[in-house]
């Protein structure tokens, strides 16, 4: 009786790794990913607040280093106007700084290291030429948004044949880019990158998890 009940025992704690047995971790090969994304606009600009968790040093290598949790906000004026921005996030003790003007894109940048993502909806304090306003960005997925985790199976089981390819033995030998997007609506970008750089980009349905546009570059 004892023998069988240690047979048992040694059973019931070898069910997890029985279950996870065929099916590999390829989220463990995420280098880049984009959570969630909080929005909010007043009448004269937009302020967009990213979740990220990206390695560092950020290389494009097939290789996943260890990653670093960010918050990314970026405020867009509708008309510019020049002025200088600084962005607090309203948490137990604000945090924050001036935002840094990007001529390319015509933007303010602001980001910072956190040691927890919001979720559902972030306070934040925009200091605009001195003058503060509080408001209130919401997060743009809804209950219908697959998770990165259930975006990046999707990617991979539509693109078996070359994940396959980049699997010698039992090593998936490249790195994935996960990222929510929003335009119209919500998007997933998935990027297959291989050890030579090359990257293999899908755009996603957000919902479904349909490929809905495919691009190669070396």
């Amino acid at each position: 009786m004892k023998k069988y009940f240690l047979s048992f025992m040694t059973l019931l704690l070898l069910l997890p790794a029985l279950a996870a047995c065929g099916k590999y971790d390829y989220y463990a090969h995420v280098s880049d990913e984009k959570s969630d994304i909080f929005r909010a606009e007043t009448e004269s600009y937009t302020l967009t607040v990213s979740c990220v968790s990206r390695e560092y040093p950020y290389l494009c290598d097939g290789v996943a280093a260890a990653r670093s949790d960010l918050l990314e906000a970026v405020l867009a004026e509708k008309t510019p106007s020049g002025a200088e921005y600084e962005l607090y996030f309203l948490e137990d003790v604000p945090r924050g700084g001036d935002m840094s003007f990007r001529s390319v894109t015509g933007d303010y940048f602001y980001s910072r290291s956190t040691e927890h993502f919001p979720d559902g909806s972030v306070s934040v304090k925009v200091v605009k030429n001195g003058v503060s306003e509080e408001i209130l960005a919401t997060s743009v997925k809804s209950e219908n948004t697959l998770s990165v985790r259930d975006a990046l199976e999707k990617a991979v089981s539509a693109e078996k044949e070359t994940v396959d390819k980049m699997t010698r033995g039992e090593h998936f030998y490249g790195e994935f880019h996960v990222r929510l997007l929003r335009r119209d609506k919500n998007y997933y970008y998935v990027g297959i990158i291989n050890e030579q750089g090359g990257i293999l980009a899908l755009l996603l349905d957000s919902e479904t998890g349909e490929v809905l546009a495919r691009k190669e570059r070396d």
